[in-house]
């Protein structure tokens, strides 16, 4: 599947994709209606980029002016392929791209340096990979008020019963797709 930046700066720039199966990208379709409800909120934000993959909903950001981009994930193709990626376009000097899983905690991040205010996250489906990663991210100390997350999950498998300081606001069915649209409130 080729994967393509969608709208901004990088429009129309292609992206280097993982091989195999391991990784299941978002369609151009999908990653543009998330950042058609975005609207305003990419302008000058600070992402971070969970189950980041080959890294298209963060340079997606930063080609529509977005300020900076973390890049996490852990499979060492996927990593191969986002330093690519990044290293491809003028934006290599407003990311940082980390090896980490992020299942287990998020303390590559427990930093003054890192306060995000929009984040994507795409894990595996049907593989229990919501909640973790979201307990930890809320550990790490790194969320902004305010903050705008963004799951992108199998409709099979829905967002866990989430509680405060999270806040469900939205979510938006794309065929198998289900996307969530959380806020970080204090």
């Amino acid at each position: 599947m080729s994967i393509r930046i969608i709208s901004g700066e990088f429009k129309g720039r292609k992206l280097q994709s993982i091989p195999g199966k391991k990784v299941r990208p978002t369609s151009d379709r999908t990653r543009e209606a998330i950042f058609n409800i975005l609207a305003h909120d990419v302008e000058g934000a600070f992402v971070l980029d969970l189950f980041a993959g080959t890294g298209a909903f963060g340079i997606e950001a930063l080609s529509r002016g977005a300020e900076y981009a973390v890049f996490v994930d852990i499979d060492k193709d996927a990593i191969r392929a986002l330093r690519s990626n990044v290293q491809g376009m003028p934006v290599a000097h407003r990311t940082k791209v980390i090896q980490w899983d992020l299942t287990k905690n998020l303390n590559c991040l427990c930093s003054p340096q890192y306060r995000f205010n929009l984040v994507f996250m795409d894990p595996p489906y049907s593989k229990n990979m919501i909640t973790p990663p979201l307990l930890h991210l809320l550990e790490s100390h790194s969320l902004e008020p305010g903050a705008c997350l963004i799951i992108e999950h199998s409709a099979l498998e829905p967002i866990p019963e989430i509680k405060m300081p999270l806040k469900l606001n939205d979510q938006r069915r794309y065929g198998k797709t289900l996307v969530s649209f959380l806020n970080y409130v204090l």
